[in-house]
């Protein structure tokens, strides 16, 4: 048994899962007196769970499921280790997992080993990516026939509107906030700043730049994870859907990175303001790939109501120095700590393969030396720009023949993509829209 588990004997049971693609864990619950087994050899399901559509049904056709016998891969630990569930309210334990053949090879469809083959990538050019994301989430009362804000556990009372940065919002709600980062503490999940948002019951809290893409993928699952079990057990619920109100704001997921060479230097500054070429070549990487990359930003039927203009969340393809209606921010600050915003995404993405369609992106810039358009000046919104797909098939179909996409994912991952967001989309409009909030309410 574990280092872990041994200075932890109050755990009762553990929970083994992995990502899959839609960022669901899937896994099983086990006795903690089989831990070491677990730990050892691992465990193994279905090659068709990993691909399963966001109601967890099979997808039609698979090559995963009858055509091949629906064999199973073999799930090992990753590298994280036990990591307390304080949601629970059984002492417990998840230790994440990943899946491969029997052979020792990945499998492609598991959304982690996209991201580290892509982090790979960047290791084999001597560059190390630091990474960084801000979730915005709303705190919701969901017991009735409308979504509100909870009421405050203080005073009783609902927040009327958005209060942006207000510490009242976020005084209001600190039992939440308080366990919240107790348990990232126990989790090793770097939460770092919360403030309120623009929308009601809306917050946002950034996780700490980290040299280690894989972690800090690891922390956004797991923190969307913490956040939605902590929530329920204050009573309300949390959601990172894309938009759960059609009159407040979306929730994003902005990621922040730079690159540093073999000697730990940022290679994204150059003394200037402007940054170094590098910096230009990953910023033109990352505006060529959003047509086809957008499927890893805006997953899901509900992402598309995010992406319209005026709402906080960009539509056109640019980027430009300190301003945010732009897809790509350059943030300001010291000359030294130059680093790319990247803003397209929505909270209710796979963190590894929004991730991998990032990193991917920018490397691609550099490898092939691309140079960007002009920053913009002003307002995004008003100007006449290339667009990001609209709708949720636009960005199926890009994605499936986008070129870059080839360069960044397996082509098994592709195919698996595909299929489900197709399954998902054609039973996705036979939903009322109160369905349709239901469905990604708790799930994404």
């Amino acid at each position: 048994m574990s280092d872990w588990l041994m200075a932890h004997p109050e755990v009762r049971t553990i929970r083994v899962a992995a990502c899959d693609l839609n960022g669901q864990p899937r896994g099983k619950r086990i006795p903690t007196r089989f831990a070491g087994k677990i730990e050892k050899e691992g465990t193994r399901f279905p090659y068709s769970v990993m691909n399963l559509d966001i109601w967890g049904e099979d997808i039609d056709d698979s090559p995963l499921v009858f055509d091949s016998g629906d064999p199973d891969g073999v799930l090992l630990p990753t590298e994280r280790g036990f990591v307390p569930m304080p949601w629970l309210e059984a002492p417990t334990a998840l230790l994440p997992l990943w899946m491969y053949h029997e052979d020792g090879r990945p499998f492609d469809g598991d959304p982690r080993h996209a991201l580290a083959q892509v982090v790979q990538r960047f290791g084999d050019h001597g560059l190390t990516p630091v990474v960084a994301t801000e979730l915005e989430f709303y705190l919701i009362d969901d017991s009735g026939t409308r979504l509100r804000v909870p009421p405050s556990p203080q005073s009783g009372k609902r927040r009327p509107g958005a209060d942006t940065l207000a510490l009242r919002a976020l005084d209001a709600f600190d039992a939440f906030f308080t366990d919240l980062y107790e348990a990232c503490e126990a989790m090793d999940i770097p939460a770092d700043t919360a403030i309120s948002e623009a929308g009601i019951g809306q917050f946002e809290i950034n996780l700490m730049h980290q040299p280690d893409a894989l972690k800090a993928a690891d922390d956004t699952w797991m923190f969307k994870m913490l956040v939605r079990g902590m929530a329920r057990r204050h009573g309300f619920a949390a959601s990172f859907m894309a938009k759960p109100y059609e009159d407040y704001a979306g929730n994003g997921m902005h990621t922040h990175f730079s690159l540093l060479d073999e000697d730990g230097n940022n290679i994204f500054a150059d003394g200037t303001a402007r940054g170094s070429d590098q910096l230009l070549h990953a910023i033109a990487g990352c505006l060529d790939a959003i047509p086809g990359t957008a499927l890893l930003f805006a997953p899901h039927g509900n992402s598309y109501d995010r992406l319209v203009p005026d709402a906080h969340a960009p539509t056109g393809i640019c980027w430009a120095y300190e301003n945010r209606t732009a897809a790509v921010r350059v943030p300001g600050g010291p000359a030294s700590a130059r680093r790319i915003e990247h803003r397209v995404a929505g909270g209710d993405v796979n963190p590894y393969l929004m991730l991998a369609g990032i990193l991917g992106a920018a490397l691609i810039g550099i490898e092939d030396a691309m140079t960007p358009p002009e920053p913009i000046r002003g307002n995004a919104y008003e100007m006449d720009l290339p667009q990001m797909p609209s709708t949720w098939a636009d960005a199926i179909e890009a994605f499936e023949t986008n070129e870059h996409m080839r360069r960044i994912l397996p082509a098994g991952m592709i195919r698996n993509m595909v299929a489900t967001k197709r399954q998902e989309l054609y039973y996705y409009n036979e939903l009322t829209a109160a369905q349709k909030v239901e469905l990604y309410l708790d799930t994404v």
